[in-house]
């Protein structure tokens, strides 16, 4: 049945979607549109019905993003991606996990549609570039000549990357004690000294509107925040992007979380996401999947 198939494939291809899209709601918008295009092909004519589906879910997603590129033109304040919660497996995947970091999505946020794509597709999932050229409409040796300037872009901005790990939580959750607590040199001891604080508010609620940076003003800017909760206001510890994270959540509600960027045991980004827009699903765990590149066979 074409359900079962595309159930079937679900993780890998919202993976994709959101890898290109940087956003769950976006991705969950192209996977049903994908499926109803698959619904209406005969299963039996196709081969191959992974390939198939990544290949549709590609074109989706292309279209989809090149109509964001505009909107996100006009964002107000810094743009973070969509966060997901995401089971502790995913660390296990090096790779995987530092593609869907929030730092990583904020590289790839700085190629257009198509190097994103390639990129991707190639570098995360292990497509050829023949498939991908398929997937997009390009040429192989198009694809190629993409695939090396999107790599090169993004290596030359790509930040040192710790999954989520015992060691990394410990970090966090010293940091969420002293924040509590209004320790200062505390926090500026845990942050490294150019960490960098982004908030996202989307305009809808305050937040920073330019990063901070510099463990100094990030200390004193965290402490402000925390001040700022309320008595009902309490913090747990989960993973967001593979990341270690905390959600805060103020009578019951999840009100604001932040992701944290670790590296050599200091703090080197905290990734603060206060959109209700973004923050809707984020109760949702998102399953995962890199997969396995598989022939294109139609």
């Amino acid at each position: 049945m074409a359900e079962d198939a595309f159930t079937e494939h679900r993780p890998l291809l919202f993976t994709i979607a959101y890898e290109m899209l940087g956003s769950a709601t976006d991705a969950e918008d192209v996977l049903q549109e994908s499926y109803l295009r698959w619904s209406a092909v005969d299963p039996a004519s196709v081969g191959h019905p992974r390939a198939y589906l990544v290949r549709v879910v590609t074109r989706q997603a292309l279209n989809h993003l090149r109509a964001l590129k505009a909107r996100r033109e006009e964002y107000v304040g810094p743009w973070l991606p969509e966060p997901i919660l995401t089971a502790p497996e995913v660390s296990d995947d090096a790779i995987l996990a530092e593609s869907v970091s929030m730092a990583m999505m904020l590289v790839l946020e700085t190629l257009n549609p198509t190097e994103r794509a390639v990129f991707v597709l190639h570098d995360v999932f292990g497509y050829p570039h023949g498939e991908i050229a398929a997937s997009i409409g390009k040429t192989e040796v198009s694809v190629r000549q993409i695939a090396h300037r999107a790599r090169r872009h993004v290596h030359a901005r790509r930040r040192r990357f710790e999954p989520d790990s015992a060691t990394t939580r410990g970090i966090v959750q010293r940091f969420l004690r002293a924040a509590a607590t209004g320790e200062i040199q505390a926090l500026m001891d845990l942050l490294a000294p150019d960490v960098v604080q982004i908030s996202d508010g989307g305009g809808k609620v305050v937040a920073a509107r330019r990063p901070i940076t510099g463990r100094n003003d990030v200390a004193r800017f965290v402490l402000r925040v925390i001040r700022a909760g309320t008595a009902t206001t309490r913090a747990e510890y989960t993973t967001y992007n593979g990341m270690p994270a905390a959600r805060f959540l103020t009578g019951g509600e999840l009100d604001w979380m932040v992701a944290f960027e670790i590296h050599d045991g200091r703090i080197t980004g905290l990734y603060g996401m206060r959109n209700p827009d973004k923050l809707h699903r984020a109760d949702t765990v998102h399953p995962l999947d890199r997969g396995g590149a598989e022939p294109w066979k139609p």
